[in-house]
């Protein structure tokens, strides 16, 4: 049964997956303020080095918050641009952390929708994602899927989607492999819906030094491209998210 989402949902969230950030952010601000007291800098230098980090660990929760909690992002109406020529059969796949899989099914009725999970705790250790599974709602009947094989037949799916999911595969050599099993998988019109955060300027004043955690539209481009698959329409929903569409 799908369940409504919170109050400020995307920062608890965020709060929850990332928390030793801002516990070492804590502690490094503490550090450099008992340096320049012990230095006898100026007090200015440190009210602005406090505010200055206080940005830092403030920005990505007002930016979540935006994006996930007052963007209407979880409304899907963004999907009317996804034109998909069957629905026949649809893939959402994710890192364990599923959010999305009852909405998507109630918006798109498909034949069938699938839901698979490809985390494997040896090769995606980040320990947000860990963090992230506990808390995930799971969708039933999800199925756990190696990223180097998906036990379908060829020419059997008419969409994929990847929804803040498929950068938690950091090497590109595992995603380009993963790609290439939903190429095999995809029927001749299908389409992969790929969205995320990217590794570009607004995520970065956004996210600081967390938007490494992302990739950039061209890393993405490439990985399809190496897979088989070609940029079919690229859109933004807000400054932040990105949502690309790619074809065999």
């Amino acid at each position: 049964m799908e369940i409504k989402r919170k109050k400020l949902q995307g920062v608890k969230n965020i709060l929850s997956f990332n928390r030793h950030f801002y516990v070492v952010g804590l502690i490094v601000l503490g550090i450099f303020n008992l340096c320049l007291f012990l230095l006898n800098a100026s007090p200015i230098i440190q009210y602005t080095i406090t505010i200055v980090f206080f940005i830092g660990l403030l920005m990505p929760l007002i930016i979540s918050a935006y994006v996930y909690d007052f963007s209407g992002f979880y409304e899907f109406k963004w999907l009317k641009h996804i034109k998909l020529e069957s629905k026949n059969v649809v893939l959402n796949i994710n890192a364990g952390f599923d959010e999305t899989s009852y909405i998507l099914n109630r918006k798109l009725k498909p034949k069938s929708f699938r839901v698979y999970d490809f985390y494997d705790k040896y090769k995606h250790t980040e320990p947000a994602i860990k963090r992230a599974r506990r808390l995930g709602l799971v969708y039933p009947n999800t199925k756990f899927v190696n990223s180097q094989k998906i036990q379908l037949e060829d020419n059997s799916v008419d969409a994929i989607f990847f929804i803040s999911a498929l950068h938690e595969i950091r090497q590109s050599e595992e995603r380009i492999q993963f790609l290439k099993e939903c190429k095999r998988v995809c029927k001749t019109n299908a389409k992969v819906v790929l969205v995320e955060h990217l590794r570009d300027l607004p995520n970065f004043l956004a996210f600081s030094i967390g938007f490494t955690h992302f990739f950039s539209k061209n890393t993405w481009v490439s990985d399809f491209n190496k897979a088989g698959f070609t940029l079919d329409n690229s859109l933004k929903f807000t400054r932040f998210m990105s949502i690309l569409t790619f074809k065999k």
